[in-house]
């Protein structure tokens, strides 16, 4: 009997060593759903809920941590998710500061990052070590393209800018400076806020002296609104454009009816019921904006769309990298940062995605609209 069980259990580790191993990807995924900024790290982590969990017959585990908006987190967990969990990929960090802060472990390690970020600085000027990210929103130069062709077609001779005092506003300054000077749009004032601040009041009231045309401000979500109240506060009745970080619930929210007229250039997704049927990516955006809302029970935020075409791209690159190496292993990541790169005319929530060696982040402007701010909604300007 003892000799039969001895068969039998070496017969069982043959069949096992037989078998083929089934190979599994596993992609990282670090969300600020907790902290400073959860309006935006929360629809993050929820949307990947909405990511495949097979991609060309191959398992995907998506390992979910919260850094709690806290850069420093960003990188221990980045650590951990490259030293322990031998991750394939990273969707994250939150925000932009937390991204530029993980960057280079992520070079190091030679593993792609898709980061759901709003600054252009991630992938921008490309390097040895932006070479493996790729950015998940639209680049600063698209969504500057838009703004300043609204405010040329609107007759805005001057402007005055305040921004974030982060890589956000920082990049974003130095992007819609020179291209709104190229307009004949000359910049009159350039002012910084800090995200976690209250007022802004200063600020504003050397932008009003100023006596420009319009204002722009480059801020993110909530923080986006108090700058754009402190202008009405302070007697500015011209146009107040925003950029896409200004695109949430929690700008209309915290603004109320003071950014009412806002004008930003954004994503389609923030209009739902207005998408044209020309829009290239129409069916893409309202797969997410249905499946979020059947999920959570309400339309995803823009910051959702970041982690959603991090998913579409890699559910594109995957089954060209698995032709050269196997999950877990060097040869499939860097065949995978290699597939992202060569991504042509993906459709994508946010419009379709041409990734080049010199451009990680592929966007143009066939995915945004301009939008404005009615009746505490948001709604698209046709013009």
């Amino acid at each position: 009997m003892k000799k039969m069980h001895a068969l039998l259990a070496a017969a069982g580790i043959a069949m096992a060593m037989s078998l083929p191993v089934h190979a599994q990807v596993k992609i990282g995924v670090i969300a600020s759903s907790t902290g400073a900024i959860p309006f935006v790290g929360i629809p993050q982590k929820n949307a990947v809920a909405l990511l495949p969990k097979k991609i060309d017959g191959l398992d995907v585990e998506y390992l979910v941590f919260d850094d709690a908006s806290d850069p420093t987190q960003s990188v221990t967990l980045t650590k951990k998710l490259l030293g322990e969990s031998k991750i394939d990929a990273l969707i994250g960090p939150s925000g932009s500061g937390n991204a530029m802060g993980v960057l280079q472990f992520m070079a190091e390690a030679q593993t792609p990052m898709l980061a759901p970020v709003g600054t252009s600085a991630v992938v921008l000027p490309m390097d040895d070590k932006k070479r493996w990210v790729f950015k998940t929103h639209p680049n600063d130069d698209v969504i500057s393209e838009g703004l300043v062709a609204a405010m040329t077609k609107r007759g805005v001779k001057t402007v005055a800018f305040i921004g974030r005092n982060d890589p956000y506003g920082e990049n974003w300054y130095k992007t819609f400076s020179p291209m709104a000077e190229k307009a004949g749009i000359k910049v009159v004032a350039n002012e910084r806020y800090g995200a976690k601040d209250t007022t802004a009041l200063a600020q504003a009231l050397k932008m009003v002296a100023a006596k420009p045309d319009a204002m722009m401000v480059a801020g993110v979500g909530a923080d986006a609104a108090m700058p754009h109240s402190q202008l009405v506060d302070s007697g500015f009745k011209g146009p107040i454009f925003q950029t896409h970080g200004a695109a949430s619930g929690a700008f209309l929210q915290i603004g109320g009816k003071k950014v009412e007229g806002a004008l930003i250039l954004g994503p389609m997704v923030v209009v739902p019921d207005e998408i044209p049927d020309s829009a290239p990516t129409k069916a893409v955006t309202l797969d997410l904006i249905n499946g979020y809302e059947k999920a959570f029970g309400a339309k995803p935020p823009v910051f959702a769309a970041g982690t959603y075409d991090a998913g579409l791209l890699l559910s594109n690159a995957i089954p060209i990298a698995i032709k050269k190496g196997k999950p877990g292993t060097q040869e499939f990541r860097t065949a995978l940062r290699d597939a992202l790169e060569g991504t042509k005319e993906l459709k994508a929530s946010q419009g379709p995605i041409n990734m080049s060696a010199a451009n990680h982040s592929g966007y143009d402007l066939r995915g945004q609209v301009l939008i404005t701010v009615k009746d505490g909604k948001f709604a698209r300007v046709k013009d």
